[in-house]
């Protein structure tokens, strides 16, 4: 037994004051696990064929001066009756007790950790347990512990890093396997679990979870206030998310809103205001939105990703915000994961396109529906880019740019998981027709909706309900597609005339340095972005500066386009592109760009590395866990 301290004995004392007899004996759901060979999960300790959990109730308070969470996990574990244990996943959690329904003492045991995978967290099973089908039964525990500081799924904001300069900020990024530093479950993607939490947190903060809000918050005096949540769906765990701060929501839609810090609230909602249209282009495409709301926070920009697909609270990056809605394929493509990723999800990280790549292509799908063909073959181009990008980097046959990454083999990036899934699904559809490829996708999220699936198990779909023969599943290459590396043959391209105007100024810019600042300020994103990314490779500063003055890039809202021309700007090691490269830097936490600037850098000798080692020597510290394990890989301490 771990004894306790007085400080964590005080913040429990706050939160777990809930009993488990408030909590239902089991679920109303039970999602089924998948125990096939390619449905084996190493990124968890946990043996769901054994125990699994089904359901998590969570009791926790916030403490902002510690950085800390802590209180209890209530966990419902379905296990066979000849086993007496359940394997959880824990990556630094610091346990005080665990106890059966009754307050009984039950023994546990917390192995040797292994680097991010955390160590596994074994605990006796109740003697007693009420029956479940199969002769299983359903047994309950209670956990006691406290996150550490250091829960590498949480990121605490002072006021200093949030808009408001007023209140402290926290929010957590639980994907892929991070959340198991702050929540004692089974934390794999194919063991979906409903949930519910009581959180306390000190006023005027609010708290938003990826669950159902049971109301308003309750006071409890002395400054805290208790917040509720339910998600009687099963979901996998990663998919648990919290945020805290001052913010403020703002109605979008009979279903739809946005959560924002004051200061950004206007902001954030003018560049939402399409997402009511996109929930109802998406369900006209694959069937119901069936998670009730459909509701947005825009975060910090310490935030790492641009987008996270929490259940009826999307995270989003500020970095999207550019003030003419031409960068709400994120919003289309986070709406898509409420289908492709949280709805059918992937059992292994193995499987990830079955999440990014079917929403990618879903993604392309809302964008025409809602802004017209053209912007969406422009994106799709983009995409295409993205993949070549990946291949040339990589090596057309690098086992990394299969789909299916068996279980050892490391993705070659989002270039395959995202865009060459996408792709795939774009050939597929040019090849059957769209009217078949719809009903055959919608017929797939219908079957296996909240439940995990496979590779193998979307090539069978296919097979059997999609293609008419094995003829038509061997012309369009369905298993190449799946389990081979580089791009296949049959690889639908979309026409490249959409860009057509843009190529052709990317061309004579490349011949006579000719530039049309009229022509640029008319172009969309889109065709800005294209541009940027053709530009020549060696540029003299004179052209740069020239560049920047003629384009006013270095004063773009656009934070993609800037970024475009920031990498650009220090391939050429252009001295006065350098202060803002650090302004940026300093202010966005977002890896899509932080990572590769910094990458830039370091390729560039002495010159680019001792700004790259100045500027993170500054910037780390406001990075969440995710930015700063890509960067550790990149910026090395000299010598």
């Amino acid at each position: 037994m771990r004894r306790i301290t007085l400080a964590v004995a005080a913040l429990m004392a706050t939160s777990a004051c809930t009993t488990m007899a408030e909590h239902p004996a089991g679920p109303a759901i039970v999602a089924p696990i998948l125990t096939t060979p390619d449905a084996r999960d190493s990124s968890t300790y946990a043996r769901p064929e054994e125990a699994r959990v089904t359901h998590l109730a969570l009791d926790l308070a916030l403490d902002f001066a510690a950085r800390r969470v802590g209180g209890t996990a209530d966990l419902t574990v379905l296990a066979r009756p000849d086993i007496r244990s359940v394997v959880l996943d824990s990556d630094g959690l610091q346990i005080a007790r665990i106890t059966d329904a009754g307050g009984n003492e039950l023994p546990f045991t917390l192995g040797a950790a292994a680097g991010e995978k955390g160590a596994p967290l074994t605990v006796a099973l109740p003697a007693e347990g009420t029956p479940a089908a199969d002769g299983q039964r359903f047994h309950r525990l209670r956990i006691q512990y406290t996150a550490p500081a250091s829960a590498s799924a949480l990121q605490w904001l002072t006021p200093e890093q949030t808009a408001g300069k007023q209140h402290p900020f926290l929010f957590s990024q639980g994907q892929a396997i991070l959340n198991r530093s702050w929540i004692p479950t089974q934390d794999s993607p194919g063991i979906r679990q409903t949930w519910e939490a009581r959180i306390t947190a000190p006023a005027p903060l609010d708290v938003v979870m990826s669950g159902i809000s049971q109301g308003a918050p309750e006071n409890l005096g002395h400054g805290r206030r208790a917040f509720r949540f339910r998600m009687d769906q099963p979901v996998a765990p990663y998919l648990i998310a919290i945020a805290a701060g001052d913010i403020d929501f703002r109605a979008i839609g009979r279903r739809t809103g946005v959560w924002a810090e004051p200061a950004m609230l206007d902001r954030a909602h003018y560049e939402v205001a399409d997402t009511e249209r996109m929930v109802e282009a998406a369900e006209r495409l694959y069937g119901p939105y069936r998670w009730g709301r459909y509701d947005m926070i825009v975060l910090p920009p310490a935030f790492p990703y641009g987008g996270m697909e929490n259940p009826v609270m999307t995270f989003l990056t500020p970095t999207f915000i550019a003030g003419d809605r031409s960068l709400t394929g994120l919003v289309a493509h986070e709406l898509a994961h409420s289908w492709s990723g949280n709805l059918v999800t992937n059992a292994v990280w193995g499987d990830s396109w079955l999440n990014e790549g079917v929403t990618s292509y879903f993604e392309s799908r809302i964008s025409e529906e809602i802004y017209g063909e053209k912007r969406a073959v422009q994106e799709a181009l983009l995409s295409m880019t993205e993949i070549d990008n990946a291949l040339a980097e990589v090596g057309a046959n690098a086992p990394g740019t299969a789909l299916h990454q068996p279980d050892g083999v490391e993705s070659a990036g989002s270039g395959i998981i995202y865009d060459k899934g996408a792709a795939f699904l774009r050939t597929l559809e040019h090849g059957v027709g769209r009217q078949r490829f719809d009903a055959w996708l919608r017929q797939w999220f219908d079957k296996h909706a909240f439940q995990p699936a496979t590779s193998r198990m979307i090539y069978e779909d296919m097979r059997a309900n999609l293609v008419r023969s094995p003829a038509e599943a061997e012309q369009l290459m369905i298993r190449q597609w799946i389990y081979e590396p580089g791009l296949p043959a049959n690889v639908y391209r979309p026409d490249a005339s959409a860009f057509a105007a843009v190529d052709n100024a990317a061309h004579a810019y490349a011949a006579t340095r000719s530039l049309d600042a009229a022509a640029w300020a008319g172009w969309s994103s889109a065709e800005r972005q294209r541009f940027l990314q053709r530009l020549p490779a060696g540029l003299a500063a004179a052209d740069l500066a020239r560049l920047d003055e003629t384009l006013g890039l270095s004063r773009s809202g656009n934070n993609e386009e800037l970024f475009l021309w920031l990498n650009t700007a220090l391939k050429n090691r252009y001295e006065p592109a350098v202060p803002q490269a650090e302004r940026f830097l300093g202010s966005v936490g977002r890896t899509k760009f932080v990572r590769p600037l910094f990458a830039t850098l370091m390729g560039q000798g002495a010159w680019g590395q001792v700004i790259a080692r100045r500027i993170y020597a500054r910037t780390r510290p406001s990075y969440h866990a995710v930015t700063q394990s890509a960067v550790d890989r990149i910026v090395r301490p000299a010598g």
